[in-house]
């Protein structure tokens, strides 16, 4: 019997590789409207980041990883007095920004983040800013940094408008490491060939699983694994610029590939039928929709799913404040993917729990008329019993109009619905949002209330100078895009 061997013949880079790469490398952007909002963007996480400043549990991770080391050209870390190398960095920045679940949100076929990917962008601007500056050459100004946003916006939006990672179990950390490989290569200064390997890399990577991100493991992981992810597409993208080879069919290869392994129906029956593999669905071209269509969060620090219940519960709370004990039950109606990934029941360990549980922020927001990110934490549930009380009177119902117009591209409404109901047979009338206060339909609305969000967190950690100074900067469009990354970061200094 003779054997048979497969053929070594080195394929050219898979055609998703070669898109993203062809995007970062020539694609200019034009849209004032993606400029506009990036700016926006880049407030709004670097206030959350500072806003997460105050809780022990972040502060923990960050910092250098041997005491005392000092970086020259190090990159800074907002609200602190770190000058870190461009990859700890970038973790620090990305555990920052994503530890309240308050930053900026992306709804498909898969979710996500996108500002995520400031830690690597921000760290690695610095860091090159501070080097250029160095060398007497000009450094590179916050318009890179804003234009960087814009491609890693689009990068893990675009992919990920039809390709549901969650439904093979992988978490999108996935697509914040593979947008922060491509722009952070882009702004060290890689070529074409190294981009394209650098972006194999991070799909040949191990992949993180949502194990931590669900009953009955959530916790604090993933408010830092995004952080993580960003990290490692900085460190991929150095890898790349010092002349490593790249993995040409990373996706495509049979049997070795990523569809084959990690983004198949039955990953581990290496006999699999045509009809059970999977491969990336592209619906539009990479351009600026992303970054133009973000969801901000600004009233409330909570998984984006749950934004407009938690609205609509604050509507109602002056109707049941006084009648908490009296009611029967709470039907909240919503869309298809809040039940699947928030919806729990039972004893919750963790904040990271509570902010990933839709019956949770609705209790707190019908009890208390608000939602912060100190409600999350231990002694306030121990103290306040009837949020469980309520949580146990919660009935949630689908409704398909909601689950449809969820995923349809001239509407990605996030709807809630709630209505109470009192033991004596009375009852609330039904309160519903359809799009939550961040969303693209109620800009005029919604940015002011984030500047007002803004103008609060950088209160938490710096004079009212300083904030003053920061502010006005970050409202002014061309001041800031002109400005010098060195000098930005230099605001941030503690």
């Amino acid at each position: 019997m003779s054997a048979t061997f497969e053929p070594n013949d080195r394929p050219g880079y898979d055609q998703v590789l070669q898109d993203i790469a062809d995007y970062v490398l020539s694609y200019r952007i034009e849209s004032a409207e993606a400029l506009n909002t990036a700016r926006n963007c880049l407030l709004d996480s670097l206030g959350c980041g500072l806003l997460a400043l105050r809780f022990p549990e972040c502060t923990k991770h960050l910092g250098p990883m041997v005491a005392g080391t000092v970086v020259p050209h190090g990159a800074r870390v907002p609200g602190t007095s770190f000058r870190l190398d461009p990859v700890k960095a970038a973790w620090d920045i990305g555990c920052m920004v994503r530890w309240l679940d308050y930053n900026d949100t992306w709804l498909a076929a898969e979710w996500g983040h996108p500002s995520d990917n400031l830690g690597g962008i921000l760290a690695v601007a610095d860091y090159l800013a501070q080097k250029r500056v160095a060398q007497g050459d000009a450094p590179l100004t916050m318009r890179v940094v804003l234009e960087a946003m814009i491609m890693a916006h689009e990068i893990q939006g675009v992919i990920a408008l039809e390709n549901a990672f969650n439904r093979v179990g992988l978490d999108h950390v996935l697509l914040v490491k593979v947008a922060s490989t491509a722009v952070c290569a882009r702004l060290m200064g890689a070529n074409r060939e190294q981009l394209l390997a650098a972006l194999s890399h991070a799909f040949v990577d191990g992949q993180a699983l949502r194990t931590y991100r669900h009953a009955p493991n959530a916790g604090s992981r993933k408010s830092w694994a995004a952080g993580d992810a960003s990290s490692r597409g900085v460190r991929l993208a150095d890898i790349a610029l010092r002349g490593e080879m790249g993995i040409p069919s990373v996706l495509t290869a049979p049997q070795w590939g990523f569809y084959d392994v990690l983004f198949s129906h039955t990953n581990k029956d290496l006999a699999l039928k045509p009809a059970d593999k999977r491969e990336f669905s592209f619906s539009q071209k990479f351009g600026t929709y992303v970054m133009e269509n973000v969801l901000f969060k600004i009233s409330f620090p909570a998984e984006f799913h749950g934004q407009t219940a938690c609205e609509a519960a604050v509507i109602l709370h002056p109707r049941v404040k006084e009648r908490l004990h009296e009611i029967d039950k709470i039907v909240i109606t919503t869309q298809e993917s809040a039940i699947r990934i928030i919806a729990k029941v039972g004893k919750l360990a963790n904040p990271a729990d509570r902010d990933h549980c839709i019956q949770y922020m609705t209790a707190v927001s019908l009890a208390f008329g608000n939602l912060v990110a100190e409600q999350y934490e231990d002694d306030f549930h121990a103290a306040n019993p009837i949020i469980d009380e309520l949580r146990e009177k919660m009935l949630l119902v689908e409704d398909e109009r909601y689950s449809r117009e969820y995923l349809e591209a001239d509407k990605r409404s996030i709807a809630n619905a709630i209505q109470v109901f009192f033991k004596d047979g009375s009852s609330t009338e039904q309160v519903a949002v359809e799009y939550p206060l961040g969303h693209r339909r109620r800009r005029g609305e919604g940015i002011a209330l984030l500047a007002d969000k803004f103008k609060t967190n950088l209160a938490t950690r710096f004079g009212a100078q300083r904030s003053a100074q920061i502010f006005a900067l970050c409202q002014d469009q061309a001041r800031l895009e002109a400005m010098a990354v060195n000098r930005f970061m230099d605001l941030f200094v503690t």
